[in-house]
This record gives structure tokens, sequence and C-alpha cells, in this order.
């Protein structure tokens, strides 16, 4: 019996032990029936702990689990999680480890160049250029987004396709940009 067994069990009998002495002549049905349940419980309980393997350790949560002599519960996989702690606690958390697996037919992060290839639809608002539109994987969609864009019922004062691909790059530019100063009169 392990002593989570142990506990459980003891548990049983002592609720038993409470029944016991509150019992009398005059007890209801449904209070006996209680009784019964919790013995059977207690049964149970003893069942299983005589007709499971005998423990190895005193670890509630791995009671035939590998045994550490040094450990308290004599529980090798709770000492080693207890162990971790301890070294966290001293040396800081572990760094990962890095795992050998099968490379990957797509590459890993590091070996993609960053960002990845986009095209961005920008609009002159007056001071500066602004993304327009969500950036897109496809250069023709760009275009005819513009285009669109360029048709719709507010169009800008221009518009430009950047090329982005680890820098970015202007492509075409629809328009004239001209500086207009947001104060009126000039600022004055």
């Amino acid at each position: 019996m392990n002593h989570a067994q142990l506990t459980a069990l003891g548990r049983a009998l002592r609720l038993l032990g409470e029944h016991g002495e509150t019992l009398t002549t005059e007890t209801a049905d449904g209070k006996l029936r209680e009784v019964r349940a919790d013995l059977r419980r207690a049964l149970d309980l003893l069942d299983d702990s005589i007709s499971t393997a005998a423990p190895s350790t005193r670890c509630a949560e791995h009671p035939n689990g590998p045994v550490d002599k040094a450990a308290p519960d004599l529980c090798l996989l709770c000492e080693t999680r207890r162990r971790a702690a301890r070294n966290a606690e001293i040396n800081g958390p572990a760094a990962p480890r890095a795992t050998e697996s099968a490379p990957s037919r797509y590459g890993v992060r590091e070996d993609r160049p960053q960002p990845q290839q986009r095209w961005l639809p920008e609009l002159w608002n007056g001071q500066e250029w602004q993304l327009c539109g969500t950036p897109r994987r496809d250069r023709r969609e760009a275009e005819l987004y513009l285009a669109a864009q360029r048709r719709g019922s507010r169009p800008a004062m221009a518009y430009r396709l950047v090329h982005e691909f680890t820098d970015y790059e202007v492509l075409r530019v629809w328009g004239t940009p001209v500086r207009v100063d947001i104060e009126p009169l000039g600022n004055l």
C-alpha cells in the first residue's frame, strides 16, 4: 500500500468511525444507506491497495515509478523535477536544447530572407507616403488594386508601388506628389 492509498483508506475509516458513533436505534434509512456507501468505498480502497503491486515509492503521483534512494519519497521522477527547480533558482532557467531532426524541405526561418517578398501599395497624403492597402504577395494584384483606387470616388494625389524584399525599391509612381501645408494661411 502506498502513501496515497494509506491516506485515502484512513480517511474512509475515520468517516466510518464517525458514522459508528452516531448510530442509534432510531437512525433513518437514508443515513444507513450513506453508511453502506461509505463502507463499500472503504472496502474498494482496501481491495485496490491489496490487488495492486507493492509500491516502490512513497509518492502519491508515481507509486510504482523509478526509485531514487536519495529522494525523501524515493521517487526519481519527482526528485528530478525538484532538482531542476533548485538548479533554476541558482543558475537561472536552462537554455533550450537544439534538437537534431530531419531537415525540412521548406527550410528554417533563418534560411529565408526577412522580410519576405511583398508589394506595398502607397498613397501620397500631402505630407508623406502612407500604406493604402494590405501588402500583396502578387505584383499584378497590387497594381490592379492601385488602378481601382485611382478610379475611385476620392483618389489621392499620387500612388506608388514599393517592392519589399530585404530592402525597399520603388517600382512605379502614378501622379506627382506635392507637399501640402496642413495649416491654413501658411502657418501665420
